[in-house]
């Protein structure tokens, strides 16, 4: 797919668990979880924004599009 989650990055540079996450953010580990690992299918604006709040950053801090020319 495309689009990369970067989402483990950004919890890393803000030293931020998993688990504080999903509390500050109100999301159950396991939704934060499929959302890290990039196996979401959708992410809802205010999920993002929740997140985007919640570690101070960007959208795109977060998401990010590779486009593969070969596929």
């Amino acid at each position: 797919m495309p689009i990369i989650v970067n989402l483990d990055v950004m919890m890393a540079k803000r030293k931020m668990s998993l688990n504080e996450l999903s509390e500050k953010v109100g999301l159950t580990l396991s939704n934060l979880s499929i959302l890290k690992t990039g196996k979401a299918k959708a992410v809802r604006f205010s999920t993002l924004e929740a997140i985007c709040k919640v570690l101070n950053c960007q959208p795109g801090d977060i998401l990010e599009f590779v486009d593969h020319p070969d596929k």
